[in-house]
């Protein structure tokens, strides 16, 4: 075992070495086929927007010239692009409750799985319907291709000749600076930032993702260079489910940001971001006990606010953000929609809340870090804490459920052209959350991912 681990270890650094030469790559699909641009005019590294790359963003995927419009286009140009990842990964669980076979002991045990595997698919196209009119859809499926719609809407951009009037309607990322959906990491833990989707243990909203796209409106905001940055948005409490599933409620979103000059460092960018609003908790019911579709009562309000930041030295960047979260006391007791859409508490009239219930509050924080090497070549690191600092039930520890996030990782382009973009993205991620193993410790897992992440 030692031997092999010198050998694995004396691969991988050879790996290292010969990435570090790779030579420059070039643009990426859909836009770059109009516009016929290089990859690094808008990506720090695919698919991760650079300062140029958000200013095209907020433009409505326009250049602001006549190339924007459809009527200029080749016939032959259609934005659409696919993604997915074939993979071989490894997942590991340090406690988990099993019945063993006959004659052993039965009780906790670490489960490892490891195999070759794929992601889901996701067909991403957008542009332009028409001058200042543009759009984007993004049918997606799981890895069995079960698909659903991840992102549709339509977008007015430029209104009465304004960059200060652009209104965007349909089921959308949060304007927010740090964006899960161009996330440079891919494990089943760090997929995802935790920060944004920390749900308090037993906790039973799951309304305040922000990482998650949301059904709604959105007014958004920037000066000609893009450096300030405001929106608004009126979003469904649903978490992004379709056919009004969760009754009439609603939430809004604010975030704004301001840009400035680092001279030869670059464009950094500092913001914040507030998530307010209300979501379910009684669920009216018929024929003995099944709930009514979109008959969701009981409103009961939530937040989540935070400040965000990019800052750059050269080839490396930081990504941070910190939040604070709270909800009511009757998320807290259970009440809501726990995650998987399994209604554990029904809050119907007459209830009375658990004598000593709270409302819970907690905070996160998150740090990634990004070292340049080349256009080619970016290597990632990220960290993330959620720390309670106010249970629901005054009887649980205070450190209960706190959860600990680290993931190490690169991501190596040897190609990228106006047709197609290839990544060889090799990444360990661990994660601790305090507690909540079967035993009452702590349940930690790791997970490890080798694949071709692709696009055509």
């Amino acid at each position: 075992m030692t031997s092999f681990r010198r050998s694995l270890a004396s691969a991988l650094l050879f790996v290292f070495v010969v990435l570090g030469f790779a030579s420059s790559a070039h643009a990426l699909p859909a836009f770059a086929r109009k516009y016929g641009l290089r990859c690094s005019a808008c990506h720090e590294a695919w698919p991760m927007l650079n300062y140029f790359g958000q200013k095209f963003k907020d433009n409505g995927y326009q250049l602001m010239n006549d190339r924007d419009a459809p009527i200029w286009q080749n016939p032959s140009y259609w934005p659409v692009v696919f993604r997915i990842t074939p993979n071989w990964h490894r997942e590991s669980t340090n406690k988990v409750l099993v019945d063993t076979p006959a004659g052993t002991n039965a009780g906790e045990m670490q489960v490892t799985s490891h195999g070759f595997d794929l992601t889901g698919l996701d067909f991403h196209t957008g542009g332009t319907l028409d001058k200042n009119i543009s759009f984007y859809v993004l049918p997606s499926s799981d890895s069995t291709a079960s698909f659903h719609f991840e992102q549709v809407f339509a977008r007015l951009d430029n209104l009465f000749g304004s960059s200060w009037l652009n209104v965007k309607l349909g089921k959308f990322e949060l304007d927010n600076l740090v964006s899960e959906k161009r996330i440079l990491t891919l494990t089943s833990i760090s997929g995802v930032y935790q920060t944004y989707h920390f749900i308090p243990q037993g906790d039973g909203n799951i309304f305040g993702q922000i990482g998650d796209n949301q059904l709604g409106v959105e007014w958004m905001g920037h000066s000609v260079n893009d450096r300030t940055r405001v929106s608004a948005a009126l979003l469904s409490s649903s978490d992004g489910n379709v056919n009004l599933s969760y009754g009439n409620s609603y939430s809004g979103f604010f975030a704004a940001s301001q840009a400035f000059d680092v001279g030869k460092l670059g464009v950094d960018r500092i913001g914040a971001y507030a998530m307010v609003g209300q979501a379910p908790t009684t669920y009216i019911t018929q024929n003995g006990g099944s709930i009514v579709p979109g008959a969701a009562i009981g409103n009961k309000s939530y937040s989540r606010e935070g400040f965000v930041g990019l800052f750059y030295f050269g080839k490396l960047d930081f990504l941070a953000v910190t939040q604070h979260g709270s909800d009511s006391a009757w998320f807290g007791a259970g009440y809501g929609d726990l995650p998987g859409g399994t209604i554990v508490n029904n809050n119907i009239p007459g209830t009375t809340l658990p004598v000593g219930a709270r409302a819970p509050t907690w905070n996160g924080y998150m740090l990634e870090t990004h070292y340049v090497y080349n256009p080619q070549l970016i290597f990632i690191q990220r960290s993330e804490w959620e720390r309670m600092s106010q249970q629901a039930d005054p009887a649980s520890a205070s450190n209960f459920g706190d959860v600990d996030m680290y993931t190490i990782g690169y991501r190596y382009y040897p190609i990228m052209t106006s047709r197609a973009g290839f990544a060889w993205h090799n990444e360990y991620s661990w994660t601790r959350q305090r507690g909540t193993a079967p035993d009452g410790g702590d349940l930690s897992s790791s997970s490890l991912l080798l694949g071709f992440d692709f696009d055509f």
